[in-house]
């Protein structure tokens, strides 16, 4: 099994999301390997804090989904939601001895070691000084230079914006609403949209300010072409390559 190419003379920026998840469990070192080890310019992944302070890589709040074991992580240590194994793959009950939860760390030291754009979901509501956190712990692995951090969460994007004018970063949005380029170039923000919603006009308008445009998720090579014709700056892709 592998990725699907796409047989294309030219692609916009392609993103793994939460690594190569068609081929390994979301969001763990073996997808974000998968990526390193292939053509993908970024590799996406999702991060929430623990009881005890840590920064985890895990799409939902719970470990349910990927696990069995549902763990809360704001509720739970670092400690406790290492100690689960995950499933290999998504739908299966099987579980791994070598998947486990990574840390922010962890995830940022591969994505440095194989030369890839680190796209980092803040998945809660962080506040100034858990903003600050997360960025002062990728400094400490000389990577935040390699990092695009997206969210839904518009406040994590300001806060973000009153430490690093110019870190690269996109807003997290699956509908448009008038006031969407008025707030992103407040803050210098580039979009990350449903793709089932984006249309051309949509593209045009952010370019047309200075904005770039990243779509998720696409894994259906047909789609991907209409979006390249579009003109989209990234892909982020499950399978796609």
């Amino acid at each position: 099994m592998d990725t699907v190419k796409l047989s294309l003379k030219s692609k916009p920026l392609m993103v793994a999301h939460r690594g190569v998840s068609g081929l390994e469990t979301e969001n763990t070192a073996a997808a974000f390997v998968a990526a390193g080890n292939r053509s993908y310019w970024g590799v996406e992944c999702d991060i929430h804090r623990t009881s005890d302070g840590a920064y985890i890589v895990l799409h939902d709040k719970d470990t349910a989904r990927v696990a069995g074991d549902a763990l809360t992580v704001a509720e739970h240590t670092l400690a406790e939601l290492r100690s689960i194994r995950l499933f290999d793959t998504h739908g299966s009950t099987e579980k791994r001895d070598d998947l486990l939860i990574p840390t922010l760390q962890e995830y940022v030291s591969i994505c440095k070691k194989y030369g890839k754009q680190c796209v980092i979901e803040l998945k809660d509501d962080f506040t100034e000084e858990q903003i600050a956190e997360i960025c002062h712990i990728i400094e400490a692995l000389d990577y935040l230079h390699g990092v695009t951090f997206i969210s839904f969460c518009y406040q994590n994007l300001v806060y973000l914006r009153g430490f690093y004018p110019t870190q690269s970063a996109q807003f997290l949005k699956s509908h448009w609403q008038d006031d969407m380029i008025a707030r992103m170039k407040a803050y210098s923000l580039d979009l990350d949209f449903n793709q089932k919603n984006i249309t051309p006009e949509i593209i045009a308008e952010c370019h047309a300010n200075g904005i770039r445009v990243n779509v998720w998720t696409v894994d259906d090579p047909d789609r991907a072409a209409e979006l390249i014709s579009w003109g989209v700056d990234y892909i982020t892709t499950n399978i796609l390559e």
